[in-house]
């Protein structure tokens, strides 16, 4: 299986993006999928989940009621809607794929490339 995450940019504080991560060959519906971003400097932090079945998330207090994680089953595909973007959003954000609903890196096997998503103040 791979992912394919794409989406990032330029954008202003307050603004809006939206990722797509796209996965080949294997059906997303048997996968927990996952978002996380990571910061120059930082460690990789937890943005979100959204298990197999597309109803139950979680998110990272950090995004907690400002970004939304779905999928579209028949396209592959999970998007990361984000709104009120602040610039501490800026990072590089991976998607990733894991048997585990969870917030740990280490329980997702396939990660997508990554996409920069830079927030200007």
């Amino acid at each position: 299986v791979q992912l394919q995450a794409s989406g990032g940019g330029l954008v202003q504080a307050g603004g809006s993006l939206r990722l797509s991560c796209v996965v080949s060959g294997h059906t997303i519906s048997i996968y927990r999928m996952g978002w996380f971003r990571q910061a120059p400097g930082k460690e990789r932090e937890f943005v979100g989940v959204l298990n197999w079945s597309g109803y139950n998330t979680r998110y990272g207090d950090s995004v907690k009621g400002r970004f939304t994680i779905f999928r579209d089953n028949a396209k592959n595909t999970m998007f990361l809607e984000m709104t009120s973007l602040k610039p501490e959003d800026t990072a590089v954000y991976y998607c990733a794929a894991g048997s585990r609903f969870s917030s740990a890196a280490m329980a997702y096997s396939v990660w997508g490339q990554g996409t920069q998503v830079t927030v200007s103040s």
